[in-house]
């Protein structure tokens, strides 16, 4: 067990293992519905009392992995789309989907964060995290807006309909073992055959066609 740290870059580094523990677990148990703030403590060699040190609850410390997301998810744009230009619409929503899609654990959280972790934290936290989580997609959309003939307008909604279906979509397709189990004896409700990223990236690259049509 370590011990308790004392300097600000210690405490700093100990809301990073946290974090870095959290998803973790998360990827190794199939999903942030599995993660405790015990097995998370566990998992960063804390005692398990200590994540309140940092954390005021579960809630808030999965919170701060959906807003990391966020700026994971506008990092991953930009990377993705680099110094091209006049891209279509389907090119637009193929870096969407796939940036999305390299991003299991925040795919979960978009869900749970609207479902629960919004409503469960203090005031101030939760505008922080929509002032952070507002602030990347606002730059994901004005990076496609340079890169591509779409325009801001319609790259907005493409990311509103991005969000809502890769959150879906993610549930789906990572069932829980119950769930699992009773697909296997059903194949036709098989959803857990769903596969994520083709699926997703079928349907916002028919979203982002129907948007030009639509509002051109």
């Amino acid at each position: 067990m370590r011990e308790r740290a004392r300097s600000p870059e210690d405490k700093a580094q100990r809301a990073e293992d946290l974090l870095a523990a959290a998803e973790a677990l998360a990827l190794d148990l199939g999903g942030v519905r599995f993660v405790t703030v015990a097995a998370v403590t566990d998992r960063a060699g804390l005692h398990r009392t200590g994540a309140r040190r940092y954390y005021a609850n579960r809630e808030e410390l999965l919170l701060e992995l959906a807003e990391r997301g966020w700026g994971q998810w506008r990092d991953a744009v930009k990377a993705a789309v680099g110094d091209r230009a006049g891209l279509g619409p389907e090119q637009v929503a193929v870096a969407v989907a796939s940036t999305l899609a390299s991003l299991s654990v925040f795919c979960d959280l978009l869900s749970h964060a609207a479902m629960s972790l919004e409503g469960d934290v203090d005031i101030e936290r939760a505008r922080r995290y929509k002032t952070n989580a507002t602030a990347a997609a606002t730059e994901i959309t004005n990076v496609l807006a340079e890169a591509s003939s779409m325009t801001v307008e319609q790259i907005e909604g493409l990311i509103a309909v991005a969000v809502t279906l890769a959150a879906g979509l993610w549930q789906v397709s990572h069932p829980t073992p119950t769930l699992a189990a009773l697909y296997e004896q059903m194949p036709a409700w098989g959803h857990a055959a769903l596969d994520f990223e083709p699926r997703l990236t079928l349907l916002l690259r028919a979203t982002a066609v129907g948007l030009v049509d639509i509002t051109a």
